[in-house]
């Protein structure tokens, strides 16, 4: 795998009104209440609205409302009890990233990753393709299990074995994945103009779903 060309095929897509764009923005404004210590904020009448629309349109961008989706016969609001569940989840979720996967952290990812399937689930069978991308997406603490991921770095279910794949992968190349400065894109930045961008650099968690993304397409 070249994991160097595999990035820069991504990257080459990242712009600012580009679909790839929106986890940017997603991540943004979630890690931005996580960073100021007001989580519990999101679910406001005040904020509420936006953060339901934030999760809606980041997953409609990442493909998670085509074909029989059922998300396609709800509206914004049916995010609610999810941004309830990000909101109440434990601290430790938004502090992991790969280079962080202990045993017990392992285990923080995988309750957190049913209390997101019970919430965006609501009854319904949900697959950890949606409740990863969520998790991306918000905390940036695991890479989206699509198709292409599991095809491009050889998993499958997500499990303690399947994470643990995935450090040993970040370990095999972590000094290029180290090596990268990647920031996340600031929605303020004019159209016409270069895009600006945040002090937030993307996670492990992102930069390996990039990598593994690419490999699973090729």
């Amino acid at each position: 795998m070249d994991v160097k060309a595999n990035l820069h095929r991504y990257l080459s897509h990242v712009e600012l009104t580009a679909r790839y764009a929106s986890f940017d923005y997603c991540y943004n404004y979630f890690q931005d209440f996580y960073e100021r210590d007001r989580l519990h904020d999101l679910t406001t009448p005040e904020k509420m609205q936006e953060s339901c629309l934030q999760i809606g349109f980041y997953l409609a961008s990442w493909g998670m409302f085509r074909g029989r989706s059922f998300l396609l016969r709800r509206s914004v609001k049916y995010f609610e009890p999810l941004v309830r569940a990000l909101a109440n989840a434990p601290r430790e979720a938004w502090m992991i990233d790969v280079d962080t996967y202990t045993d017990n952290n392992i285990t923080v990812l995988l309750h957190c990753h049913r209390l997101i399937t019970g919430a965006v689930g609501q009854g319904r069978p949900v697959t950890s393709t949606l409740t990863t991308k969520i998790m991306l997406g918000m905390f940036g603490n695991i890479p989206a299990f699509d198709r292409y991921l599991r095809r491009g770095l050889g998993i499958h279910t997500l499990n303690r074995k399947s994470l643990r794949t995935i450090a040993s992968f970040y370990g095999e190349h972590q000094a290029i994945i180290d090596q990268q400065e990647i920031f996340t894109l600031d929605y303020a930045s004019p159209q016409s103009e270069p895009p600006r961008y945040t002090h937030r650099r993307y996670p492990i968690a992102k930069i390996i779903d990039m990598i593994g993304f690419v490999e699973g397409r090729s």
